[in-house]
């Protein structure tokens, strides 16, 4: 596999290093830590795997995540302890290719039940696709342009983009998929398991409805965005996401790329600049000045902070399409 190697420096060896630490430093005394509970101990690799595992675990599980609130998730280095509560766990739910020290640490450790929420649903490539990039514009080329570093970096994997869980209809496809899981490795609270889940995916289809219906009659169908996240929920809802930066978050467009949305701004009605809360909104702002935009916040739920609108993934959610409908105009 060929991951990101621009994340992976050191990371990678630091974790497999800390593999072989396990047994020193597994009497945590963390009584919460994973592996030093009476629970089912699930170690969640990020706040939207950390969500589905209290959603479905309830009461019977014990759930860590390796991703602190407002770290960005794709940067994530792991400790040594981090690495050893892995070991010690009795399930681990992670995201294959979003966090590549974390998919290291995984195949190192002697784990269990490992859940990869990537092999539950079916991961897209948005990276050179036009609904992206080369919208109407410039075509293959422009988007080719865009996403050399990501392609030089991820030849085999051309960079399929992890963040399904934007998608409501997506990210319950995986709810199932843990809960399956979940069932399998702790046959005595199966059927909990089961409830929890169903309880879930209804929330997740009210979600889905709320969108549909909210975004179905709209001025423009176009939004910008601060980097590429938003892929699966501009294809579940006939939207067009047009990426200031690639799937990096951190990379900086160039010159021609901000006079190409500042073009398609005036061409398709777009009023609003949106950026994110774990990223810088210096580029998104200077945009939206130049280009005389709002700026408006679109979180893509990579963890909850207090400058997070809402305290969880479905709150959150709502306050993201209450944010669409304003700036597409939706009647």
């Amino acid at each position: 596999m060929n991951v990101r190697r621009r994340h992976i420096s050191g990371i990678a060896v630091t974790a497999a290093a800390a593999v072989g630490l396990g047994t020193l430093s597994a009497c945590s005394s963390d009584s919460s830590a994973a592996g030093n509970t009476d629970k089912f101990d699930v170690v969640a690799s990020f706040y939207p795997m950390q969500y589905l595992a209290e959603q479905i675990g309830g009461d019977h599980v014990n759930v860590t995540t390796l991703t602190e609130p407002g770290q960005e998730p794709h940067d994530l280095e792991l400790s040594a302890k981090q690495t050893a509560q892995m070991g010690e766990a009795d399930a681990v739910l992670y995201l294959k290719t979003l966090q590549p020290a974390v998919d290291e640490a995984v195949g190192q450790a002697d784990v269990k039940t490992k859940i990869d929420a990537a092999t539950l649903t079916k991961l897209e490539d948005h990276g050179s696709v036009e609904h992206d990039h080369g919208h109407d514009h410039g075509g293959e080329e422009h988007a080719a342009e865009e996403h050399s570093e990501e392609a030089h970096s991820e030849e085999e994997e051309h960079a399929l983009d992890p963040h399904v869980w934007l998608d409501p209809v997506k990210y319950a496809e995986i709810a199932e998929g843990v809960a399956t899981a979940f069932e399998k490795a702790d046959p005595d609270n199966a059927a909990d398991y089961r409830k929890n889940a169903d309880a879930l995916t209804k929330k997740l289809a009210d979600l889905d409805t709320a969108y549909k219906d909210g975004l179905a009659n709209t001025d423009t169908k176009v939004f910008f965005t601060n980097h590429a996240a938003f892929g699966y929920l501009a294809e579940r809802y006939e939207l067009t996401q047009e990426a200031i930066n690639g799937l990096d978050p951190e990379s900086e467009p160039s010159p021609a790329r901000i006079k190409e949305l500042q073009d398609e701004a005036k061409a398709d009605g777009v009023t609003t600049v949106f950026y994110e809360t774990l990223v810088s909104d210096k580029t998104a702002k200077t945009l939206a000045k130049d280009a005389g935009l709002k700026t408006d916040v679109l979180d893509p739920l990579e963890g909850i902070t207090d400058k997070s609108k809402g305290d969880d993934y479905i709150a959150v959610m709502e306050s993201n399409l209450k944010a669409l409908e304003a700036a597409l105009g939706a009647k």
